[in-house]
């Protein structure tokens, strides 16, 4: 039986269909382009290759991927006066741009202002959208659409059910986007310009994480040559994260943004220490740039002696009084230390050439830079202005307890110097055991001596974890550029967390940046926020709690267990359901649950592996789970993630952490009493 040619699904799966075929070609012409008689050189040749081949991977089609998500019937053509009798247009709306062998668009990217009605319109600001229609898929195959009349007055708002399929729909692998469900408020910040900072504080499954994703992705769009050459950065809390996220931007046909942690970007030493909670607070804190800037310009000394250049048999001589004129000169001038240590013989050797001028002799620039490079300057440099190794200076304070407290004066007070000196010096900067705090101590002198390259923009995910010195790290990457900064201070859980985002922003460098709160929950289901929103009182009072939007409540329960056998028959629950589950428990339990997991033979991955049809379940120690979300978890004793970190505060906010990780299904599970917080009124 044939189907009907005014079928509408069938019309959309030929538009697909053809759809499809176009990005093959776009993508076929691309590789057919022939560069051998357009590059001079071979250096332009490789560029072009490269830009080619980004190209055809940008243009890449991924069969379970679905090319387009919505569509739009405007009323009027887009841009033209809204007269009567206007013909309106039609757009396919999907995640990147498909254009005909006649260059006429078969689908829009998302990014693109006629898009932007997609997210934006409702019935009380229709913005010219007759139609909008959203599509359902099974394996990148259209199997449903669903109309919204919003210019029709007749028609009532209604909840997308597609829209909550889609939010819903189970995960196997890393994170999606979700250019398909943007909301409202979500798209407005996606979509905020390129000169701005904008901090997004977001509680559990509100999409944060996705919001500051696609909004590089907009900005790229919007800004490409732009950031081309300056560049962009997502920064995560750790190597899982990344992982957890990395396909979202190639999904989108975006490959050239770099991704890193804030270690990596501080990686000058080797990492082999670690500090307690009390030092490490203290090198987080932003007072130590003080003590780093006091420390390294106490090398500047200023001259006792004259400079006397020799130039075959004449003799110039500056006084001392004049090298310190210089001297002072760049120190007022608040330059790098390294660049005043760089200009300094180049002054002195302008003294000298004014001295020639005076005596009728005519010096041109090179007989300046020979002058600068005489060894009569470079010695008094060198007395003066000696060059300094950030890591030794790091080294110093540590090590040397009256250098530091020459330099902490009136900045740490005894107790807390002691807290940061080694207890045995290290005798060189490869043997020192370093610790990751110790590394941003070293990247702040470091750009005291040279400045730090700055991006375009820059991504800061789960930021309430950073301490002040971390965020002057990232700072320095944008000091040129914006950020996108995105996090929960719910979820802070370092003795360093921020404690507020105008704080947080100022030692970002950015103080003047919007902050915008997402409170509506689109991942978490409403059982399991509400239960997990009884410690907010008690980790962030003041805090807006999130307010599940699912229409699902979710698979919700606590259960008591007798031993690790249960939690396994828990999981074993949870994995009949399609998608994936995580079993999350405190650091300390996971190798007895690895075991038991192992025993019963259900094979588990680790935080950061990609889940398979075949391997759905991971293993997540409680001080990984920030950033990552599965279908159902298993929540393992929540009294042990508790006890497992220095003091209460911090254990009930990792505690909310590990609550708020379920899409779709929670269960918790405990031998040992539940927290107080969350037993007052258990739920079952």
């Amino acid at each position: 039986m044939s189907t009907p040619v005014d079928d509408p699904l069938s019309r959309e799966r030929s538009h697909l269909s053809a759809s499809r075929s176009a990005l093959r070609a776009m993508r076929e012409d691309v590789e057919a382009l022939d560069i051998t008689d357009v590059t001079a050189n071979w250096v332009n040749a490789e560029v072009l290759a490269r830009q080619i081949e980004e190209r055809i991977k940008a243009l890449a089609d991924l069969s379970d991927t679905p090319l387009f998500f919505g569509r739009l019937d405007y009323l009027h053509a887009p841009g033209a006066e809204q007269a009567e009798g206007a013909d309106g247009e039609r757009f396919y709306i999907g995640r990147r741009h498909v254009h005909d062998h006649d260059g006429d668009p078969m689908v829009i990217d998302w990014r693109a202002p006629v898009s932007q009605p997609f997210y934006r319109a409702s019935k009380k600001d229709p913005m010219d959208v007759a139609l909008r229609r959203r599509f359902g898929y099974t394996r990148g195959d259209i199997t449903a659409y669903e109309d919204e009349h919003l210019s029709d007055p007749a028609e009532a708002a209604r909840t997308s059910k597609l829209l909550q399929q889609e939010i819903e729909r189970p995960r196997v692998g890393p994170m999606r986007d979700i250019v398909a469900t943007i909301q409202p408020e979500q798209d407005e910040i996606v979509r905020s310009g390129l000169s701005g900072t904008v901090c997004v504080q977001g509680g559990p499954g509100t999409g944060k994480t996705a919001v500051g994703l696609h909004r590089v992705a907009y900005l790229l769009y919007a800004h490409r040559e732009r950031l081309a050459r300056t560049g962009t950065l997502v920064i995560g809390p750790n190597r899982s994260f990344l992982q957890y996220i990395e396909q979202v931007l190639p999904a989108l046909g975006e490959l050239a943004v770099q991704q890193a942690t804030v270690d990596d970007l501080v990686a000058h030493v080797e990492i082999k220490g670690t500090d307690d909670a009390t030092a490490a607070v203290v090198k987080g804190d932003a007072r130590l740039a003080r003590v780093l800037r006091r420390a390294l310009y106490a090398h500047v000394t200023m001259p006792t002696e004259p400079v006397v250049v020799v130039r075959g048999s004449r003799r110039w001589r500056i006084p001392a009084y004049e090298l310190e004129e210089l001297v002072r000169e760049l120190l007022d001038r608040d330059i790098r230390y390294g660049a005043a240590r760089e200009a300094l013989p180049q002054r002195i050797a302008h003294a000298v050439l004014v001295q020639m001028e005076r005596s009728g002799e005519a010096p041109d620039d090179r007989v300046q830079d020979a002058v600068a490079r005489n060894s009569a300057v470079k010695a008094a440099v060198k007395a003066v202005w000696p060059a300094v190794d950030p890591a030794k200076l790091v080294l110093r304070l540590l090590s040397d307890a009256e250098f530091l407290a020459v330099h902490a004066e009136g900045i740490l007070d005894e107790d807390e110097q002691k807290a940061i000196l080694w207890a045995k010096p290290a005798r060189s900067v490869k043997s020192a055991k370093w610790s990751a705090a110790d590394a941003v101590l070293i990247d702040e002198a470091t750009d005291l001596i040279q400045r730090t390259h700055s991006l375009g923009h820059v991504v800061l995910d789960e930021a309430q974890d950073l301490s002040p010195m971390q965020y002057r790290a990232v700072g320095r990457r944008c000091t040129t550029g914006s950020a996108t900064v995105l996090g929960d201070l719910a979820q802070g859980t370092t003795p360093w967390a921020t404690r507020g985002w105008q704080e947080a922003l100022t030692h970002l460098g950015k103080p003047e940046a919007l902050v915008e709160e997402l409170t509506a929950g689109f991942r978490v289901p409403t059982d399991v926020i509400t239960y997990a929103s009884r410690l907010l009182p008690h980790i962030a009072p003041g805090l807006t709690p999130v307010v599940s939007i699912r229409e699902n409540p979710g698979h919700f329960e606590v259960r008591p267990v007798s031993g690790p056998k249960d939690v396994v028959e828990a999981c074993r629950e949870l994995l009949r359901h399609e998608g994936s589950t995580g079993l999350i428990a405190a650091d300390a339990r996971v190798p007895e649950l690895a075991e038991a997991l192992e025993q019963a033979g259900i094979p588990y991955l680790g935080p950061g592996e990609e889940t398979t049809l075949e391997t759905r379940l991971t293993l997540v120690p409680a001080s990984l789970a920030k950033g990552l979300e599965y279908d159902y978890v298993v929540l393992d004793e929540p009294r042990a993630v508790v006890d497992g970190e220095p003091d209460e505060r911090t254990g009930l906010r990792r505690l909310y952490v590990a609550l708020t990780r379920a899409v779709s299904g929670l269960i918790v599970t405990h031998a040992a009493g539940l927290p107080q917080q969350l037993a007052s009124t258990t739920l079952r």
